[in-house]
């Protein structure tokens, strides 16, 4: 194998924030145990436009003997994911049988009490099945004319009032954007805006570093379908509180929550 310039990931300094894979036209870098990682030498053209997106510096151009790159072999791999991702292959899961997790499922949460007391939080506001963004379906019906609400699965584990204060009135998808297939809920997610009548988006993501890529993720496939979606971007602390940072874009406030200081 001859010399040529290729990626190199620093493990230690990587994060598995994510970044990096929607940015590599290529597909060839995924998260593997945590950690961002190549898929193999003939996917990377060395051209390192992943590199400014890296917010640990983590990824580096180096020089080593290495496959050449492989343009056709790339070419089959970026097809093989889109066909993962094909609206009619997600429908057909969902309408014929499968795993009964998947099964579409419509419903009206719970009305409260007329009263607003304290026992109105513990109220589900849930108001379909599946939520995981793996197992909806991209034409769901509760899609159509919905205020999408993205989230990472540990924010209604450590936020008390997820439901009141964020999930009601919305259709919600769940993800993990360290321990799944970035690259997937990119794809995902523009099929999704690309076929409903979304009229907004809210993104809730844990503070730590990893969580980040969900908010990235979203913003990049609002871009890709072309739609002018409004979104807001929410970003909570590991220990329930609403956090806020410049790097997340305007704050807007969930219900009984003043505006940090």
């Amino acid at each position: 194998m001859a010399k040529r310039k290729i990626v190199r990931i620093d493990e230690e300094k990587c994060t598995g924030c994510g970044l990096c894979i929607p940015n590599c036209a290529e597909g060839a870098l995924q998260i593997v145990d945590g950690k961002a990682r190549l898929i193999t030498d003939k996917f990377c053209d060395g051209l390192g436009a992943c590199l400014g997106h890296c917010p640990e510096d983590a990824i580096t151009i180096i020089e080593r003997e290495a496959e050449e790159f492989d343009e056709k072999a790339v070419e089959a791999h970026l097809h093989q994911q889109r066909e993962a991702t094909q609206p009619h292959q997600h429908q057909q899961e969902h309408q014929f049988g499968g795993c009964p997790s998947s099964k579409v499922l419509q419903f009206k949460a719970p009305q409260s009490g007329v009263d607003s007391s304290p026992k109105e939080s513990s109220v589900s506001q849930l108001t379909h099945w599946p939520v995981q963004l793996k197992l909806v379906p991209v034409e769901a019906p509760y899609f159509q004319d919905a205020d999408l609400l993205v989230a990472a699965d540990c924010v209604p584990f450590a936020y008390p009032d997820f439901h009141k204060d964020f999930l009601k009135g919305k259709a919600l998808v769940v993800g993990c954007p360290k321990l799944d297939d970035i690259q997937f809920y990119r794809e995902k997610l523009i099929a999704i805006f690309k076929a409903n009548t979304i009229k907004s988006g809210t993104i809730l993501f844990m503070e730590v570093p990893c969580c980040f890529g969900l908010v990235k993720v979203t913003e990049d496939a609002i871009k890709a379908s072309g739609k002018p979606i409004p979104i807001k971007k929410v970003k909570i602390g590991i220990q329930g509180e609403v956090k806020y940072d410049e790097e997340t874009g305007a704050f807007n406030q969930p219900p009984n929550f003043a505006h940090p200081h």
